[in-house]
């Protein structure tokens, strides 16, 4: 797997455990090549790091992992600064929010013009694909940042990063409803909506002004119009508010 890159966006949902012969991780390919015209996800990477195409792309995404549910890392077969991954894998349910097991998707792709154009679309795509709870789409700096905010007394001391609020570890978070954290974009399910409190017509105008609904019913919901920097001062404001607004968010507070 080729290693992350600063001038990327960071994809990632989060969905019920895979059970039996589900057919979700194909769904999930075939809806994110649908969301991101002229994309087809049909080649692997080799362990030298090069790309190899799939003779038979579908066959190989149901063959799953060979070390546990999910499915093993696809690409486009692009150069460094083209290069789009997904993967799937499940986080036990020892780790897990109210103790279950969590099918969990990542797709990283390049921060350019054309991405960011589709992005809602291809987080919709593919966390429907999931029928995942919740998911996130963001820079990956700004990820980074974000990921700091997770503490834990001892295992992970620290102050979070430029004043914002301490977020728990996945596995003290009550309910797979629960967003663990915020993004640029934000997939929020009808359950996940339900016990954040979203939307509020009085309190969420602003967020309403830049969210949609999706096929399934759920949220998606644009953080700020321009991939989300915490060095833009006016980015930071709007990330701290959508968190006073949503205490349960992180395991901050109760639904």
């Amino acid at each position: 797997m080729s290693p992350a890159r600063r001038d990327e966006i960071s994809l990632a949902v989060y969905a019920p455990a895979l059970v039996g012969n589900d057919g979700r991780p194909l769904a999930i390919v075939r809806a994110m090549e649908r969301a991101s015209p002229g994309l087809r996800l049909e080649w692997k990477i080799s362990d030298e790091g090069q790309p190899v195409p799939l003779t038979d792309r579908d066959a190989w995404v149901v063959q799953g992992r060979p070390n546990g549910p999910g499915f093993p890392l696809i690409c486009n077969g692009g150069p460094e600064d083209d290069l789009v991954t997904l993967f799937g894998l499940e986080i036990p349910a020892g780790l897990g929010p109210g103790g279950r097991p969590i099918f969990d998707v990542h797709a990283h792709l390049p921060l350019n013009a054309g991405t960011i154009a589709v992005a809602e679309a291809v987080l919709e795509a593919i966390a429907e694909g999931a029928r995942a709870f919740w998911g996130y789409a963001t820079p990956f700096n700004t990820n980074v940042e974000i990921s700091r905010q997770v503490r834990h007394p001892v295992r992970k001391p620290g102050v979070p990063p430029r004043g914002l609020p301490a977020l728990s570890l996945s596995e003290f978070i009550r309910s797979p409803e629960i967003p663990h954290r915020l993004g640029w974009l934000n997939y929020w399910s009808s359950a996940t909506a339900s016990v954040i409190g979203f939307p509020d017509p009085a309190r969420d105008l602003d967020l309403l002004s830049r969210a949609r609904r999706t096929a399934m019913g759920g949220w998606v919901v644009r953080l700020t119009d321009e991939p989300l920097d915490l060095d833009n001062p006016a980015h930071l404001e709007v990330l701290l508010r959508t968190y006073e607004r949503f205490p349960v968010i992180g395991g901050r507070a109760a639904p």
